[in-house]
């Protein structure tokens, strides 16, 4: 504690303004930089897109130059120029840009896959096309011509996920570099107005530097960032077009896995195609559509050995539930991995078997055994509607829907075979209306809903939300209230669900610019709250409250280019009954130094007595908790500057637990320990390798035994008498080792090979066991079943990808995975033994590929016109 102590006083000492001087500098730069305007010029003749920007049509534009640096230190004017024109016509905005500089040598010019600046120089285009000063689109060019697009929202924040189609070139030309970039209407809405106004900014990265300049100032010390852009004037009578296209696809997929088993191939082929459709409603509203979409070429999830209550949340990998989506993300109600995922009944087939038995002659008959059991639902289709009307009030609605889902047994003596459904057709949903207000403050409301068919539930979850900001956007209010609904009975169960009405609701205020910033929460989520469904919530049954302070300096001193600090204080209890759960009380601080750009971060907290009343697994929660025992956490990290060849990220972290001695004889104390390295090496400007080494370490860890209890066996059968009054608890060491290596070679900007191997590991070794009473009470028990496992996973994922035409792509995918989990004597907490075993176990081999092609209506048109 004299360690954290000191630090707050450092802190504190930091927070405290030095001088007047100080108070009116960190007040200035808290107020919104003055809008800059710029004309847009009409154009009649054809702009070739080369860039070169020799027509003389750009030298009569107006220009936009005098660019403010933002990073590393904001303010300053830009000693190089930039100087950007605007041009438009009936069907594109077109924008030009030359970027002065020392020598070619001093822009540097990686190459990299689409939407991945690597270590480049680029130039980038803002429009807030609605003027709302909340929602925008980014369009970002490297020096090697990669292109990068985003969307930007109050509630997602940048949304890098998604993509339009439209198109660049770059070049360049003695000192300098230039950048031309052609963006279709049909890529971006806005309202029909005869004279439009739109938000306007650019952005130029000069890598060598690590400097980032804005057209329009934009500082960090002001909240939001589409709200201090410029504006774009001069856009008279152009009309929204008809947005339509279709990208149909086709892929083919060989699979390879040696099962080898007698009628069982080890090979299988399949052909799939289908296709996407993009159709603009009107000028605000876009339909985006799959049908019969394919997803086997997302990469692989990163599997892990899950010890704790709760499930695993994976990352969303399919661009569908990526791109455009920020509307739905809306109070985090949606979870996209629900929508095709592992079926309801999958895991209860095994309960559904007809069991082996005695027969009349004394002879023993086997019974049936599971041949297949998809572990994916597989959409018919998908569709979303969204978009935002002149007024800033946005509307989303989505729908997917997925078919049964069987298993399929096999009777081992007769050999027939029979469906089990694990998942009836469903449909999912969602509506979401948000309307933008001044100040970026917004209101909202969202519901999400998934029907199935048959007597299963069915479940609803409805939610509002606030945000209210002052004038000056200095302070915030906001919260939310979300209420689920859920009827019907448990699959395959004639018993009704017992959660069928619960609540949550959040509120804070905070003051959201300056140098300090600070905030204060309240929460409940009643006990029966519960939106899994359709979204992702780890625990219920949570009263919670916190507190918060930043201070942040961004201008460089001393020897660093800025300085960011936190502090926190949060609070828990369990709604029903409302009883103690933990405290916690965490600060930090990182930085940057200004001649090398080495980044380093220092992290703390400190928790007392913690009451796990989830980890016992038993429900309703209340009686049954496994104590934590007090505990402080010191880590940090060190990044190194990525502007050289080598490069390297390091962190780690020790956590130490007070001792427990409640039981007969004391336990060893607690420790956990872990750290990572992680080098990348770029070899030339098209090839990069990334390494990452991951290990960690809890000694003494206390928590429920992993594993199903086996009646047959004694000391199992002892537990499972009193089941589920009887907790088992276990003391164990757990140790887990994660190597993951990639690489990249880029042939251009459009065409790029790229390979990732993962191996993970993580092996459980129990030393005693307690059987956890209420209150918790543990009891040592001689419980002498060998409870050791091990789980390993391993994954290569190779992409070759090459973008033909805009839009258009063709991809060649290489999957190998391999899992395996052992048990008992077989388990191993030697990395290599695991290793050995991981490339023994059989692997799945999987090889495909997939053409899209890009069709737009306007284009063909004009082709079939011409």
């Amino acid at each position: 504690m004299k360690c954290f102590c000191m630090f707050m006083l450092v802190w504190l000492a930091m927070v405290a303004p030095t001088s007047a001087q100080t108070v009116e500098t960190a007040a200035q730069a808290a107020v919104p930089a003055p809008k800059r305007q710029l004309q847009a010029l009409r154009i009649t003749e054809a702009i070739k897109l080369d860039g070169q920007l020799d027509e003389p049509i750009w030298q009569q534009a107006p220009i936009a130059t005098d660019f403010i640096q933002q990073r590393p230190n904001p303010g300053p004017h830009e000693k190089h120029p930039t100087e950007v024109r605007v041009l438009y016509d009936d069907a594109n905005l077109y924008v030009g840009a030359i970027m002065h500089d020392v020598s070619q040598d001093s822009i540097m010019r990686e190459l990299s896959a689409r939407d991945d600046i690597g270590n480049s120089d680029f130039f980038g285009v803002f429009l807030d096309t609605y003027h709302d000063q909340l929602n925008g689109y980014s369009f970002i060019v490297s020096t090697g011509g990669v292109q990068v697009d985003a969307r930007y929202s109050p509630a997602g924040g940048e949304d890098g996920n998604w993509n339009a189609v439209w198109d660049s070139r770059t070049t360049m030309r003695g000192t300098d570099w230039l950048c031309e970039i052609r963006i279709p209407y049909s890529a971006i809405r806005f309202s029909k107005a005869p004279e439009q106004l739109w938000g306007l900014n650019f952005m130029r990265q000069r890598k060598r530097d690590n400097q980032a300049f804005f057209w329009n100032e934009v500082k960090p010390a002001v909240d939001g960032f589409v709200n201090q852009w410029g504006e774009l004037r001069g856009l008279r009578d152009i009309t929204p077009p008809l947005r339509l296209s279709l990208t149909p696809y086709v892929s083919s997929y060989v699979n390879h896995f040696p099962y080898q088993e007698q009628g069982t191939r080890n090979t299988s082929t399949s052909f799939n195609g289908g296709a996407d459709v993009k159709w603009g409603i009107n000028e605000s509203f876009t339909l985006d559509a799959t049908l019969v979409p394919d997803f086997g070429q997302v990469q692989s999830d990163n599997q892990v050995l899950n010890l704790s209550p709760f499930e695993v949340q994976f990352q969303e990998n399919r661009q569908f539930f990526t791109e455009g989506t920020e509307l739905f993300n809306k109070g985090n109600l949606f979870y996209s991995r629900r929508v095709g995922a592992t079926p309801i009944g999958f895991s209860s087939v095994s309960s559904q078997l007809r069991k082996g038995q005695m027969g009349p002659d004394g002879e023993r008959r086997p019974g049936e055994a599971v041949v297949s059991n998809p572990g994916v639902t597989r959409l018919l289709n998908a569709t979303k509607v969204s978009g935002r009307t002149k007024n800033g009030l946005g509307v989303g609605v989505f729908n997917a829907l997925s078919n049964d889902v069987y298993a399929t047994v096999r009777d081992s003596v007769d050999g027939s075979r029979r469906d089990v459904l694990t998942q009836p057709f469903s449909n999912y949903s969602i509506m979401v209306l948000d309307q933008s207000l001044k100040n970026n403050s917004y209101v909202s409301l969202i519901n999400t809903n998934v029907t199935r068919v048959g007597s299963t539930y069915d479940a609803n979850v409805t939610g509002g939300l606030f945000r209210f900001a002052n004038k000056k956007n200095a302070y915030a209010v906001d919260g939310r209230v979300v209420y689920s609904r859920r009827r019907g009975n448990k699959f395959g169960s004639e018993k009704a669900i017992d959660d069928q009405d619960g609540y949550k609701y959040q509120v804070g205020v905070s003051k959201i610019s300056g140098n300090f910033t600070w905030g204060l929460n309240h929460g409940i989520e009643s006990d029966k709250y519960n939106p899994n469904d359709l979204g992702i919530l780890f625990g219920n049954n949570n009263i919670s409250q916190g507190v918060y302070a930043n201070y942040n300096k961004y201008k460089p001193f001393w020897k660093v280019n800025n300085l960011y600090t936190y502090f926190n204080l949060n609070h828990s209890l369990l709604y029903k009954p409302t009883r103690y759960q933990n405290a916690n009380v965490a600060a930090g601080f990182n930085t940057t130094f200004t001649k090398n750009f080495l980044s380093v971060g220092l992290d703390f907290d400190a928790n007392p007595v913690t009451h796990d009343y989830y980890e016992p697994r038993q429900y309703p929660l209340g009686d049954y908790f496994v104590r934590l025992p007090a505990n402080a956490n010191v880590g940090g990290y060190i990044s190194s500057d990525y502007r050289k060849k080598l490069a390297l990220d390091v962190n780690g972290g020790v956590r130490r637990y007070d001792t427990d001695d409640r039981l007969e004889r004391a336990r060893p104390r607690r420790m956990g320990y872990g750290w990572s390295i992680s080098p990348r090496y770029r070899v030339s400007n098209q090839l990069n390798f990334r390494y990452s080494l991951d290990w960690n370490l809890s000694q003494n860890q206390v928590g429920y035994v992993n594993g199903d209890l086996d009646e047959s066996l004694p000391d199992d059968a002892e537990f499972r008498k009193n089941y589920p009054s009887d907790v088992l608890l276990g003391r164990r060491r757990v140790l887990t080792v994660t190597n993951t290596l990639s690489g990249a070679y880029t042939f251009n900007n459009r065409m790029s090979l790229t390979i990732r191997t993962r191996h993970y590991t993580s092996t459980v070794n129990y030393a005693d066991f307690a059987r956890l009473g209420k209150n918790g009470q543990e009891t040592l028990v001689d419980y002498r079943r060998n409870r050791d496992n091990t789980f390993n996973a391993f994954n290569v994922d190779a992409v070759y990808s090459w973008w033909f035409a805009p839009g258009s792509q063709v991809s060649i995918v290489w999957k190998n995975a391999s899992s395996s989990f052992l048990e008992a004597n077989e388990a191993t907490p030697l990395y290599f033994d695991n290793l050995n075993n991981t490339i023994n176990t059989p692997h799945n081999n999987n090889v495909s590929i997939k053409i899209l092609y890009y069709l737009d209506y306007l284009m063909l048109k004009r082709k079939l016109a011409s």
